[in-house]
């Protein structure tokens, strides 16, 4: 699952106004045989698979001498894990479809944390699957199994994370503490936060809102009414602050011991490793992202200016510029993008038209919803996207991020689930691509003012992307640290935060006007699974824009390049991919030519204003 914190809007949309997906496709409801039928098969299928695993000997151990025997346990255990994987997800996003677009529907809740607890058992025979490959001798299997050589990369990657495994008695325990520990902290973060709800005065009427209108409001016209949603968004995060930060002290907390007794340096090392980077890379990235952020602060001043005010608050962030030159209402955003995605080429236009047929996108916000959006594959070439749609350019630019994804599941729909485990890094690319064959068909198409409004919207985007993600990561180093010496309060988690913010944004914003609750508000910092879900969205930006560059210097051949290279993001690593493209990501020259692309815009920009 692929998921992008958003904000957006005006004034909430009532919900009846837009499309909600369809989830029958894969079962008619959650009360039906079909899925019971489903359920049960998928449990005894992890069953069988555990006995298959003892009959066979896949542990840990002492490494065995290569033989034709291991050829055919190898193929068997191999094609068996490929297919309970399948149903996992499969049935897993089903579930995760319905508790995401309503956390108040029980009996989804119900059937999810089964199998939640459930999946525990695959989890141990997952780890029992790694020690065994880690045994193997892996380069004489490939050389000899057709089958092992069409998962060389993603076998080799678990050869050498084996190194950094517990024993077969700890990593059991560890999955079978998951769903009382880091994963119910996760559970609790999302529940608590889609259910707070908060009053906004709105033309001299109190409303009470659910969390992802408030936020939403946050790019309304009117300073006020986003002075008072940022108020209220501050105090609802206030009133159920000791909870969350219960929740992000226990996630960091198993987080930082696991890592330390897997063997590895501190959370960010494991972090990499299955982003399939180095901190070379990392670091080249990072020190090229900070020497801009002069720039982007210039792009915050000029944007002040247009506001007239001397500095920005943080609900000026996302207020609007410019003439939108158009209501982007659902039916206007969604032909858009599928006529723009028709420039670049048919496939990818096809994918839109089918994504809208087919409904497979739950567009409105509403109370239980979760906020922002994400897109996750279902069955076979098909995908969902959540989006909390509202009628603005920045709505569009999102679910054409979000198609973006699922453009890459159908790159990757033949391919089994070891196949197609993308890296975090990797996940952004098709996105970012997206995001940005929209944004430069709309300005291709708008009037001074129109190009403005576009400007600006992107450039919120790009300083997301790259200001403040480096606050939240910086932020999340800084936990992490502190977190290794003992729990930290509220009133702490919030200095972090702004400190993080301060040393990011600088001096374009009002010190006194920021958000304390940002580690409140992201999902991503409770994901036990997925420490340091920040850095990886500075890198899909900045290399999807050095991809958009290459494919304008060669459109004959990029496009089949394009889709070959998405099918691919789990069967190489993110160095070898680039390098099918002539990227060199350690080389700081690569990431400068992709943030002078933001530098490009952010002049045009200020010479729009002045």
């Amino acid at each position: 699952m692929r998921f992008r914190s958003v904000t957006a809007p005006s004034a909430p949309i009532a919900e009846a106004e837009l499309p909600r997906w369809d989830l029958t496709t894969l079962f008619p409801s959650l009360d039906s045989p079909e899925f019971a039928a489903g359920f049960a098969e998928l449990l005894d299928a992890i069953d069988s698979l555990a006995v298959m695993f003892d009959a066979d000997g896949v542990r840990g151990g002492v490494a065995v001498p290569f033989g034709e025997a291991q050829i055919i346990n190898l193929e068997r255990v191999l094609t068996a894990m490929n297919g309970v994987e399948r149903s996992l997800e499969e049935i897993g996003a089903y579930l995760y479809g319905h508790v995401t677009t309503n956390s108040r529907d029980d009996l989804a809740q119900a059937r999810y944390s089964e199998l939640q607890e459930r999946r525990v058992a695959f989890t141990k025979l997952q780890t029992r699957f790694n020690a065994w490959v880690g045994t193997l001798p892996i380069d004489d299997l490939i050389d000899r199994s057709a089958l092992a050589a069409d998962h060389a990369f993603p076998l080799r990657l678990l050869h050498q994370a084996a190194r950094h495994l517990m024993s077969e008695a700890e990593e059991a325990l560890a999955a079978e503490l998951a769903p009382s520990s880091g994963a119910a902290w996760d559970k609790l973060h999302g529940n608590l936060s889609s259910r707070i709800v908060a009053s906004v005065e709105i033309e001299g009427v109190s409303r009470p809102l659910a969390m992802s209108e408030i936020r939403n409001l946050a790019m309304d016209a009117d300073r006020s009414l986003r002075m008072r949603a940022w108020q209220a968004e501050i105090a609802a995060w206030e009133a159920n602050a000791l909870p969350l930060a219960a929740a992000l002290n226990g996630v960091k907390g198993q987080t930082l011991t696991l890592a330390r007794r897997r063997g590895w340096g501190d959370p960010l090392d494991a972090s990499l490793f299955w982003s399939t980077i180095d901190r070379e890379i990392l670091d080249a990235m990072i020190a090229e992202t900070r020497a801009s952020f002069p720039d982007f602060r210039r792009y915050l001043r000029t944007k002040a200016r247009v506001l007239g005010r001397s500095e920005l608050a943080w609900f000026d962030l996302f207020a609007p510029v410019g003439d939108a030159g158009q209501i982007w209402s659902w039916e206007a955003g969604t032909a858009f993008i599928v006529d723009r995605f028709g420039a670049y080429n048919g496939r990818m236009a096809g994918l839109a038209q089918r994504s809208i047929d087919e409904r497979w996108i739950d567009a409105g916000p509403r109370p239980g919803k979760a906020g922002g959006a994400y897109c996750m594959s279902l069955v076979g070439d098909q995908s969902r996207i959540l989006t909390n749609y509202s009628p603005s350019y920045e709505a569009v630019s999102t679910l054409a991020h979000e198609l973006g994804h699922a453009y890459h599941n159908l790159n990757e729909a033949a391919l089994t689930p070891l196949q197609k485990r993308t890296p975090m890094i990797l996940a952004e690319t098709a996105s970012t691509f997206c995001e940005t064959i929209v944004k430069e068909a709309a300005l291709a198409e708008a009037t001074p003012e129109q190009q403005l409004y576009i400007l600006e919207q992107s450039l919120q985007g790009a300083c997301q992307v790259t200001v403040d993600i480096l606050s939240r990561f910086d932020f999340e180093r800084a936990v992490f640290a502190a977190r290794a010496e003992r729990e930290l309060s509220v009133r702490e988690l919030n200095q972090m935060i702004l400190e993080a913010q301060d040393g990011t944004y600088g001096d374009a914003l009002d010190p006194e006007a920021r958000h304390p609750y940002m580690w409140a508000v992201k999902g991503h910092y409770y994901d036990p699974d997925l420490p340091f879900y920040n850095y990886p969205y500075l890198f899909g930006l900045l290399f999807g824009l050095g991809l958009y560059d290459a494919g304008a210097r060669d459109p004959m051949t990029f496009a089949e390049r394009y889709d070959g290279m998405l099918a691919a993001t789990g069967l190489a690593s993110a160095t070898e991919l680039a390098a099918r493209f002539g990227i060199d990501l350690r080389s700081r020259a690569f990431w400068r030519s992709s943030l002078d692309v933001i530098r490009a815009d952010i002049d045009r920009f200020q010479a729009l204003v002045e």
